[in-house]
């Protein structure tokens, strides 16, 4: 219902972007990002650069969705039924859009809750399906209730809201799970009475440096020089590395690329969840956006990570390698990413999920948070509880993390 009384919103649902325009769907996803290339002024760059949250994220743009899609990673037979809902004025107009899926596990998600689906299968209900509104396998923070800039921009987000709650009737799902999500959407999800869930990541912060020796410069001296020396042994067996993107990613790139993925990912993980057709479609789709870093040694590619670029953040994804060399991981992941960042005045590198390993290397403890709507009152009371210890314990542990990080402490100490 709009402030005049005019009921003409309309809130549908596309089981594939093919029926949504590109444009229409990411004037919703990133509607900054529009406004910036449409009055692109020099004296705002540095402006939309240095900004706190990223203005143009990736994953929830139609082109990676899209390339989901078309490499069969989502829909089918996995698990992840695309279930988009859409918010539409009485002209047809696009307002809103949400990344939701209707699935049948909980894998690819980085949010667990694997724990509350046996829980309440054990007392009789049935979790499955869930509907969860995410970029899939993807664990980088961004918004999830996208919306276009416009008058009616607050009523077309609840209209989402309201859109998920009949969708999730409708289906029969247990619960609603909105992932690594961001303000405004958090304080809207929350009026609507979802659960708030926190957890960690670690990201490192580009605070204006120049070259990496000025970074390390903010580290403690014995600090400064693991590093450096953790950078020279990953180099010491021969092995160079280049940084591919656009026309450099040829077809026999990610052939290289995928093999690594897929050789790690079963090691770690079982089924690696990105095919080889995916980084195809998306290379194609979005080239000019993907930081390839490939390691060659003798000759030939053996190692390789693959990081998104926003508006002003480096997001790493996924790694994998085919010879196993001392901090190679540490160097293709997480020191080459830093580099990146630095020349091309990026304001943060999030480095994915988990990990405490990377605190050493600069990345520091930030909260990730996620909104959970479960319909039984039962279970919802059991999982508010949980999460008021999880949530303390977080901010705990994120207390202690930040404590242990190599940057010289205040006063200029060094050690």
């Amino acid at each position: 219902m709009s402030s005049d009384g005019r009921d003409d919103l309309r809130v549908r649902v596309a089981t594939s972007l093919q029926s949504v325009p590109a444009g229409a769907w990411n004037a919703c996803a990133n509607p900054a990002a529009l406004r910036a290339a449409l009055s692109f002024d020099e004296a705002c760059a540095p402006a939309v650069a240095d900004a706190g949250v990223d203005t143009d994220n990736p994953f929830v743009s139609h082109a990676f969705l899209r390339a989901l899609e078309e490499s069969r990673c989502v829909g089918g037979r996995t698990g992840w039924s695309p279930a988009y809902l859409l918010v539409e004025d009485g002209e047809g107009n696009l307002l809103a859009a949400s990344p939701s899926f209707l699935k049948s596990h909980s894998q690819g998600e980085y949010v667990f809750d694997h724990a509350w689906a046996d829980a309440y299968e054990r007392a009789g209900g049935h979790y499955y399906p869930k509907l969860q509104v995410a970029a899939p396998f993807t664990p980088a923070t961004g918004p999830r209730l996208l919306v276009a800039d416009g008058p009616r921009a607050e009523e077309a987000r609840a209209g989402l809201i309201a859109g998920l709650a009949a969708l999730r009737s409708q289906a029969e799902a247990s619960s609603i799970h909105v992932t690594f999500v961001q303000e405004p959407d958090v304080t809207a999800l929350k009026q609507a009475g979802y659960l708030e869930r926190h957890d960690l990541q670690f990201h490192w912060q580009n605070e204006g440096f120049e070259t990496y020796d000025d970074f390390l410069a903010t580290l403690a001296s014995r600090k400064r020089k693991a590093l450096k020396r953790e950078r020279r042994e990953a180099l010491s067996a021969g092995i160079t590395v280049e940084v591919l993107s656009g026309a450099d990613l040829t077809e026999a790139v990610w052939d290289d690329f995928h093999s690594f993925y897929e050789d790690t990912g079963s090691r770690k993980w079982g089924r690696p969840y990105l095919n080889r057709a995916f980084f195809s479609a998306v290379g194609a789709a979005m080239g000019e956006r993907i930081v390839l870093v490939m390691a060659r040694r003798a000759g030939r590619y053996i190692a390789g990570a693959i990081n998104f670029r926003g508006a002003n953040t480096l997001y790493g994804r996924n790694w994998g390698c085919i010879e196993d060399h001392p901090f190679l991981h540490f160097e293709i992941c997480y020191h080459q990413a830093i580099d990146y960042a630095i020349a091309h005045r990026l304001a943060c590198v999030e480095a994915g999920a988990q990990g405490e390993h990377k605190l050493a290397r600069g990345y520091r403890p930030v909260l990730t948070r996620s909104m959970h709507y479960l319909a039984d009152p039962g279970l919802r009371r059991a999982v508010a509880a949980y999460l008021d210890n999880e949530r303390e314990h977080i901010a705990q542990a994120q207390e202690v993390l930040a404590a242990e990080s190599p940057f010289r402490k205040s006063g200029g100490v060094d050690d």
